[in-house]
């Protein structure tokens, strides 16, 4: 059994709402989700946590799916929450995905961003080594260190996108991602964990992915439906991996439409 951990976490909208856990991707933070949890905090129970060794929650040696899904289901116990609509992307997509499998009961309806229930090469490992490169010690400003990730990294919505975990902390910087143990664990991370016999989640199921990204292929459309047999996928036009941040209003209305058929 995995040892948990107490996830930091931000709630929006009614507590007496039905429960939608938001749950970020690799390198990234509750923030990302500030803009769509802020549009449906009208009608729903938002609850937006820190997944371990990112943002605000604790750090931890162990970095695998159980573990974090079991970090979850702490969070719905300690808010008393026993049932909730999950919807995570990229990392946190697989996350949702494991403690659906692994605790149907606890999950209402599952949504996916751009990620589905395979093995990917490890395409962070760079990105980790990048991050892991910067000086800390002789930074001078966040401009600085994009400037010198960018001998790395040629994206600046990439690197903004990560630098958001750069933080100042008395005269030095410093990462509030654990990358040492990230980039250790990128097998476990890029990775799904398999169960024989295969375990299903029947529940509503929505696998959204951006039709310009290639974490949703057609050949992986079987095997969520062999997963999550009452899944619907849809794809997002002009959209890339970060779909709900390329295209917000389109993966809104889908969203809505799907939460709104529970």
């Amino acid at each position: 059994m995995s040892e948990t951990v107490n996830l930091y976490y931000r709630e929006y909208g009614d507590p007496d709402q039905p429960a939608l856990i938001m749950l970020h991707g690799l390198l990234g933070s509750l923030v990302n989700w500030h803009s769509i949890a802020r549009k449906l905090s009208g009608e729903w129970r938002l609850v937006v946590p820190d997944l371990r060794n990112h943002g605000r929650s604790p750090h931890a040696s162990e970095m695998n799916y159980p573990a974090m899904a079991a970090d979850v289901i702490r969070l719905m116990d300690t808010l008393n929450l026993e049932r909730a609509v999950l919807l995570g992307h990229s990392m946190g997509g697989k996350v949702a995905m494991q403690l659906a499998l692994r605790e149907a009961g606890r999950v209402s309806a599952l949504v996916s961003a751009d990620i589905a229930p395979v093995d990917y090469p490890p395409r962070f490992e760079p990105v980790l080594e990048a991050l892991l490169k910067l000086p800390l010690d002789q930074l001078e400003s966040r401009s600085h260190a994009d400037t010198l990730l960018a001998m790395y990294l040629e994206e600046k919505t990439l690197r903004d996108y990560l630098l958001q975990n750069l933080q100042r902390d008395g005269d030095r910087w410093r990462w509030r991602n654990n990358l040492p143990v990230l980039y250790d664990n990128m097998k476990e991370i890029s990775g799904f964990p398999r169960s024989e016999p295969v375990v299903l989640y029947t529940g509503p199921s929505l696998f959204l992915y951006g039709a310009e990204s290639n974490y949703v292929k057609p050949e992986y459309h079987p095997l969520i439906l062999d997963y999550f047999p009452m899944a619907q996928i849809r794809g997002i036009e002009n959209a890339g991996h970060w779909l709900y941040a390329e295209q917000p209003s389109q993966f809104l209305e889908i969203l809505q439409s799907f939460l709104n058929s529970l």
